[in-house]
């Protein structure tokens, strides 16, 4: 279908076309030129062969890499039977990268990806606009005109191709399972795709490439700009190595979610982020930094580790390990090599960067202490 189509069937949707006759302080031509201003924003274009050729410059970054999935059957099988939109939490800038290529690598149809519009300048921009098909997304825009613009595209996308966005909108800076964000839900619901199902995602990293970057800026509250960020993420990746499981869950129909009742649309975002938050696959050097103190013996550590492994597993989450001592076994090395820990000569084990330590413990916040009992 060519754009103009996409333009009139964005403005032929019941909300667009409330939005246009409702004023908003503006006559109906100056709404629909805001609104026609968004869609050539968001417009944008997928080239798949070229998409794949990616794989050959992002080498460099891709076999530090190590891609592992878990029941990616599901999502062959969720395929077949018609439109997917996969919802994943958000760890790292490489999730753009490691998702797809997984489902690539089972052969999977390619979906359309929702990103950060901080994405989308320079060359970049027009890598996404031209070839990867992402969709820019203004995440802290409250202007209605954006907010119908958006969901309308999206939903007429959808009767084209598949998607897969975020459902924590953008990437945790604190490292724990953020709370869901429902509008790009919402639209997926809106599209009304006759057996359309939600297929759950979760990514999870050893050690998340711009993990000292996140949490410093977790705690200063403030982030860098997109160019800077990956100017320090090419330090990083210095002697960087990690495993990345992708675990995919059971779909959830959209059948029977009422796109104009906020109650379900709020209802199917949690039961998507509790799902998301059990198929996390808790890794060893998370493990590790929950049981840690400033200064810790082997022993100590273990039990520990062996109390949250217990903790964790009665929580129903997807371990990667059986035991504290796999655990330390495991986790310890590669967060020393990461300098986040220290080993001393007496066997010891002292925090060195206790920020990022602390990023890697909440990353399994949501299985030790759910988000309903904390609140209150």
């Amino acid at each position: 279908m060519i754009p103009d189509d996409i333009t009139q069937a964005v403005l032929a949707r019941k909300d667009v076309a409330r939005y246009l006759r409702g004023g908003h302080g503006q006559s109906e031509v100056e709404a629909r030129e805001r609104i026609e201003s968004y869609l050539d924003e968001l417009r944008t274009t997928q080239r798949y062969p070229i998409y794949r050729a990616l794989k050959h410059p992002l080498y460099p970054i891709l076999r530090k890499v190590e891609r592992i999935d878990e029941h990616v059957d599901v999502a062959q099988a969720a395929t077949r039977a018609g439109r997917v939109i996969y919802v994943s939490n958000h760890k790292s800038h490489l999730d753009y990268l490691v998702e797809p290529l997984v489902l690539d690598d089972a052969g999977i149809r390619p979906p359309i990806t929702a990103a950060g519009i901080n994405l989308f300048g320079g060359p970049l921009g027009l890598l996404h606009r031209h070839v990867t098909g992402a969709i820019p997304i203004r995440r802290n825009t409250k202007d209605p005109a954006y907010l119908v613009t958006l969901k309308a595209y999206v939903a007429e996308q959808l009767q084209r191709s598949d998607l897969l966005f975020y459902i924590e909108g953008g990437r945790s800076y604190s490292g724990e399972l953020k709370a869901p964000k429902t509008g790009l839900l919402h639209a997926a619901v809106q599209a009304d795709v006759d057996g359309a199902v939600v297929v759950p995602m979760a990514v999870a990293y050893d050690l998340v490439l711009e993990d000292h970057i996140l949490s410093h800026a977790a705690t200063s509250r403030r982030s860098k700009p997109f160019a800077r960020e990956v100017a320090e993420m090419i330090r990083y990746a210095v002697g960087y190595q990690t495993r990345a499981f992708v675990s995919f869950g059971r779909p959830v129909p959209l059948a029977g979610f009422d796109a104009e009742a906020r109650r379900d649309v709020m209802s199917l975002a949690h039961q998507i982020r509790e799902t998301i938050g059990l198929l996390y696959k808790v890794l060893p050097t998370a493990i590790v930094a929950a049981a840690m103190r400033p200064s810790t013996s082997r022993r100590d550590l273990e039990a520990r580790a062996d109390a949250l492994v217990d903790a964790l597993a009665q929580a129903g989450g997807n371990l990667a390990v059986a035991s504290g001592r796999e655990a330390v076994e495991a986790g310890v090395p590669v967060l020393a090599a990461r300098n986040i820990i220290h080993v001393e000569r007496d066997g010891r084990y002292r925090v060195r960067e206790r920020t990022v330590l602390r990023y890697y413990a909440r990353t399994i916040q949501h299985l030790l202490v759910p988000r309903r009992a904390r609140t209150h």
